[in-house]
């Protein structure tokens, strides 16, 4: 997928906001989350966003005037129905680690709760799904952490959406606010690896966010329901 040129980006922008669509962000707490918010508000696409998470985030000032939280408790999500109701597009970007959840938590939060959310917010009006997954992702797999995204990728597809965009970004750099020594040297062997190799290995958290809101003004392509998008043509989408 080719870059966009900025004239071109321009007039597709134009034209998304006159439809006057709403979106909601499944996972704005975590990094690429929090990139996709602030990126969505600067450049004004949505006459409203909703955050649906299990904590409320401190949003505070202007910028957030058409922005609501939904506090829903992800074990029992049939009862917060209600939070996915109305929505153009959706965006997910839900996910934990083996580490912190454990190999069952990382199963619910990463494959069963996305799958839910999916289907909510299909059955909540959604007509464009957005789903964050990683580089290598396949149910088959024996490893854990690509199947179980592999699996996610599967049963969000079987949702049905009218457009399904499934984003599969390499290694994500970005500055978490939490600290784990492991991950922070990762990254600055990867960003090294980076400005060598811009696309293979890895991708800026920011650039993620510039894709998948890119993608999401761009019209879809004629009978493709389902686009996966693999790390290069993140990239490529996201510099515009």
């Amino acid at each position: 997928m080719a870059a966009l040129k900025p004239e071109e980006l321009k007039s597709l922008e134009e034209r998304f906001r006159e439809k006057n669509q709403t979106c909601v962000i499944l996972g704005a707490s975590g990094e690429t989350g929090k990139e996709l918010l602030a990126e969505i508000l600067r450049r004004q696409l949505f006459s409203k966003v909703t955050l649906i998470g299990r904590r409320k985030l401190n949003l505070e000032g202007p910028l957030y005037t058409n922005v609501s939280q939904e506090l829903v408790n992800f074990e029992k999500l049939d009862e917060s129905a209600a939070a996915f109701q109305g929505h153009d597009i959706g965006f997910c970007c839900l996910g934990t680690t083996k580490a912190k959840a454990g190999a069952d938590g990382f199963v619910r939060v990463d494959r069963d709760y996305v799958e839910h959310s999916a289907t909510l917010a299909k059955a909540g009006g959604c007509h464009h799904f957005v789903l964050q997954s990683t580089k290598g992702a396949d149910s088959s797999s024996r490893f854990l952490y690509l199947r179980v995204k592999g699996e996610a990728e599967a049963r969000v597809q079987a949702v049905g959406f009218d457009r399904c965009s499934i984003f599969r970004p390499a290694v994500l750099l970005c500055d978490r606010q939490e600290s784990r020594p492991g991950e922070w040297m990762a990254r600055k062997v990867f960003g090294v690896v980076a400005h060598f190799f811009p696309t293979a290995l890895s991708v800026p958290t920011e650039a993620v966010a510039r894709a998948m809101i890119n993608l999401v003004v761009m019209p879809g392509e004629e009978g493709q329901k389902v686009e996966v998008l693999e790390n290069a043509a993140i990239h490529a989408l996201g510099q515009a």
